[in-house]
């Protein structure tokens, strides 16, 4: 049913004003009736329309610091009659309550003020109570009322009042009231979530209100959106969209080079770093971390730390990649990187990323804090006759770093700042260094002298004893195995430095 409702009286009380002039305007244009309060009192007598102040229709002035403004019947009961009720009419009459039939409130900025680092006391003054209650009655009685919630709806409404001569159908009042109750519930879950800091109740809310649809989801039979700003925290230079696989490799790649501060280059596949190395240059980093896995490199993620010139990326220029990602690039590498159309290039802005991870399981959500540790020399315990040399540690941390980011079980080789082979996603770490010491051969690597990094402990020696036979001459385990002495024996066995670091960095 249409049920076209036309609009005789407007409540108007918004905090922004951004575009409301065309549509105060366009309502006095259909001799709507205004009451408003403070601020937007005063904005809309400027305008040249009389307004009625709120206090005149409640005969109680704004009180306790403007706390209390529009609580109060004669608003409310205007609100939420129902117009088919003859109850309803006859209470309105016998109170003198108008009928309002169009109410445009947004709330007090309570996330813009949390972000600001604004006082306690000044974070709760932003707490909305007036503007909550009217944006859920004039939400809930949709069938007669108009609801608008956001300015981003102003040009929206305009739009359908001056097609339609100031009325509005039933199906357009559900869609504003639909928008509203996100507001609303956006609102109090933000204010919930500050509130549920210290001694959280053990609840899981979480609200985000932008969202972009992908082209698919993992696979093209699945639909797949992504909810967040990607605007705030990249500048897409080139390409096309980014699909659901890539922004998962996107946070993978993010991830692993925040752990870096020298010139590193990281090139990502499924998630798996394939090449990473630490250098002077960030030339050099590519040449170097793609060295290390050039066929897996085809087709992947890659990501830097430091600007990309011309001279890198006419390096880069020579594979087949789905996104770039750097701070900034020169002119001239632009100019190379995006003859290309398809290529996804990024720039990277400064952007706080959430604390904790979550995800749907079962029935429900699991959630977890970020595993923000890694442990650098001064946590590794040296648990072997042979020490590890201050260059052993330094790369034992680079290679703590990666495995870190890396599917369990993993086995990570590395030397001199450079990532030689990974074994990734096995179930069994045996295998996974076996598939670390295949890949370090298949293309050229030479293991001896290198050292291995593991995400989690060793149940047996045989890890040690392989690594050891291969060459490699330091191990970095978290330990906490009861059979941790048969890994040190056999280390010793071997003539291999050993430290655990007591954290273990289990990634599934």
């Amino acid at each position: 049913m249409n049920h076209p409702v036309k609009i005789k009286n407007a409540l108007v009380s918004v905090y922004y004003k951004d575009n409301l002039a065309p549509l105060v305007q366009l309502l006095n244009k259909y001799d709507v009736t205004f009451y408003s309060t403070g601020g937007t009192e005063a904005f809309i007598r400027e305008q040249g329309v009389d307004v009625v102040p709120v206090e005149d229709l409640t005969s109680y002035p704004s009180i306790l610091g403007g706390r209390v403004k529009t609580l109060h019947p004669k608003v409310f009961g205007g609100i939420l009659a129902r117009r088919p009720l003859a109850g309803d009419q006859e209470q309105l009459a016998q109170y003198e309550i108008p009928e309002i039939d169009l109410v445009i409130v947004d709330l007090y900025p309570f996330e813009e003020t949390v972000a600001s680092g604004a006082a306690a006391q000044d974070i709760i003054e932003k707490i909305d109570i007036g503007g909550i209650s009217l944006i859920r009655a004039a939400a809930k009685n949709f069938n007669d009322v108009v609801i608008i919630s956001s300015k981003n709806d102003y040009t929206e409404l305009e739009q359908i009042l001056a097609s339609q001569e100031g009325q509005t159908t039933l199906e357009q009042r559900k869609e504003f009231a639909k928008r509203a109750f996100n507001t609303s519930s956006h609102y109090d879950t933000a204010i919930f979530n500050y509130f549920n800091q210290e001694n959280p109740l053990p609840v899981f809310k979480q609200s985000v209100q932008q969202a972009q649809t992908l082209r698919y989801g993992e696979n093209p039979h699945q639909k797949g959106v992504f909810y967040g700003d990607l605007d705030a925290m990249f500048d897409k230079l080139n390409g096309k969209e980014l699909s659901y696989n890539n922004l998962v490799d996107v946070d993978a790649a993010v991830a692993i080079i925040d752990e870096f501060t020298e010139p590193t280059f990281a090139i990502l596949k499924h998630t798996n770093a394939c090449g990473v190395a630490s250098r002077p240059t960030v030339k050099q980093a590519w040449i170097d971390a793609l060295a290390c896995d050039p066929v897996s490199a085809f087709g992947g993620v890659l990501i830097t730390n430091g600007e990309i010139d011309k001279e890198t990326a006419e390096e880069i220029n020579n594979l087949f990649f789905e996104v770039l990602i750097a701070p900034s690039y020169s002119a001239e590498a632009l100019e190379i990187l995006t003859a290309k159309k398809n290529r996804i290039i990024l720039v990277r802005k400064e952007v706080a990323l959430p604390t904790a991870q979550f995800k749907t399981l079962l029935n429900g959500v699991i959630l977890q804090d970020k595993d923000n540790t890694v442990e650098g020399p001064e946590l590794m315990t040296s648990v072997t006759n042979v020490q590890p040399t201050d260059e052993q540690l330094k790369d034992l941390y680079f290679a703590n770093k990666i495995v870190k980011h890396t599917k369990s079980n993993t086995i990570v080789f590395a030397k001199n700042g450079t990532l030689i082979a990974s074994g990734v996603g096995q179930t069994s770490r045996v295998d996974a260094l076996k598939q670390a010491i295949e890949k370090a051969h298949a293309f050229g690597f030479d293991i001896k002298g290198s050292v291995m990094a593991s995400d989690a402990f060793f149940p047996f020696p045989d890890c040690v004893e392989i690594a050891g036979e291969a060459g490699v001459v330091a191990v970095l385990q978290p330990g906490g195995s009861i059979k941790d002495q048969l890994s040190i024996d056999m280390a010793n066995e071997k003539g291999v430095a050993m430290v655990t670091t007591g954290v273990r960095h289990f990634k599934h």
